[in-house]
């Protein structure tokens, strides 16, 4: 595991609760759902953290318990952040629809000679062989 989040411990290598970490991260919580801004409810729930960490956290699913890390935030608590998280970012136009990369095409068209066995050896005969290939690709500029 590379990085244990914010508000556990781990204890004989299994991850605990920290409570004191745990009430901070309740706190967040609590400050966005009540209106503050990222950065505000961190301060108001005593991290020193930058707005950009503070919207992670908002987004760790981790808070709501898995199979290693125990409950932190139940999940209509985590649901309201998130639909307030979400409004807020359409509002300022911050959402954004991710759009698909084209797919590349190879070019595959070209011309090539009669290929004699020229070579015993496999790896300069394939060197020879694909040094006849004769590209037909237009290259546009």
């Amino acid at each position: 595991m590379a990085h244990i989040p914010y508000g556990y411990k781990m204890v004989n290598g299994k991850a605990e609760v920290d409570e004191e970490q745990a009430e901070a991260v309740r706190k967040l919580f609590d400050g966005y759902i009540a209106g503050l801004g990222l950065k505000s409810a961190a301060e108001n729930a005593g991290l020193d953290i930058f707005h950009g960490s503070a919207g992670r956290m908002l987004r760790n699913t981790h808070y709501l318990g898995d199979k290693y890390y125990p409950t932190i935030i139940d999940r209509e608590r985590f649901d309201k952040a998130e639909e307030i998280r979400i409004a807020r970012a359409s509002s300022l136009g911050r959402v954004r629809e991710l759009q698909a990369a084209p797919k590349p095409v190879a070019e595959t068209r070209f011309t090539m000679p009669f290929v004699e066995r020229k070579f015993a050896d496999p790896f300069e005969q394939a060197e020879y062989t694909y040094s006849l290939i004769e590209s037909e690709v237009a290259i546009v500029e």
